[in-house]
């Protein structure tokens, strides 16, 4: 069956926010007396969200990842959101679904209006039928809820599920996209490993925009 709908997550699929997130990550940890010198290491952020990250991580405590994201948020609203690049390809892609007739909408874990302004900084927010994210405490902050919403917001139902494919760079969206019974087609030039997306059952590895593309198009 061709694809009619396809999910796209953000960080790692659509853009690359290594500088921006590991840096507010850097400084919102620091508030709450955690020190990571090494950016490297804060790459793990891009993708989950980040409460339940910080303290599986750390070992802080909620209150103590709820004032980190605080202070992140403080960096990031700013300066942090545009730190932050288009991967190569990425309006041809799009312009190619949109010239097919495809459904294209976000499935981000990213805060909504967060999602909304990087596609806007970036000119492909046109290309987008619906633009879904999390919401800014995080209580609805896993994939799985927001390919919920955003399958409610499209009107998706039960029976044309199979119509809808996740795109997506972390072993989080397969898991969240997998709890709606949606296959998903993994990047591998995002920030996730080859062996985290085929542990948890990815359908497809595209290791190109170019292959990407291809996969999203055919009949």
């Amino acid at each position: 069956m061709a694809f009619k709908t396809i999910l796209f997550d953000l960080d790692g699929t659509l853009t690359d926010p290594k500088v921006g997130i590991t840096t507010c990550c850097q400084y919102g940890l620091r508030a709450v007396g955690v020190d990571v010198p090494d950016l490297k290491e804060l790459e793990q952020f891009i993708g989950p969200p980040l409460i339940p990250a910080f303290q599986e991580v750390y070992g802080i405590t909620e209150d103590q990842a709820r004032m980190a994201l605080e202070k992140y948020r403080e960096r990031f609203t700013d300066i942090g959101i545009y730190e932050n690049e288009l991967l190569p390809g990425v309006p041809q892609m799009l312009e190619a679904l949109k010239a097919a007739g495809k459904v294209v909408a976000t499935a981000s874990s990213k805060p909504e209006p967060f999602v909304k302004r990087i596609l806007e900084h970036f000119s492909i927010d046109r290309y987008f039928d619906e633009i879904a994210g999390s919401t800014m405490d995080e209580k609805h902050a896993g994939k799985a809820e927001v390919v919920a919403d955003v399958l409610r917001r499209l009107h998706i139902p039960e029976e044309e599920k199979d119509s809808v494919i996740m795109v997506g760079d972390r072993k989080h969206d397969v898991e969240g996209a997998a709890a709606h019974g949606i296959r998903t087609i993994a990047v591998t030039f995002g920030y996730g490993s080859v062996e985290e997306l085929t542990t948890v059952g990815a359908w497809k590895l595209a290791h190109t925009m170019e292959e990407l593309t291809a996969l999203l198009l055919e009949a």
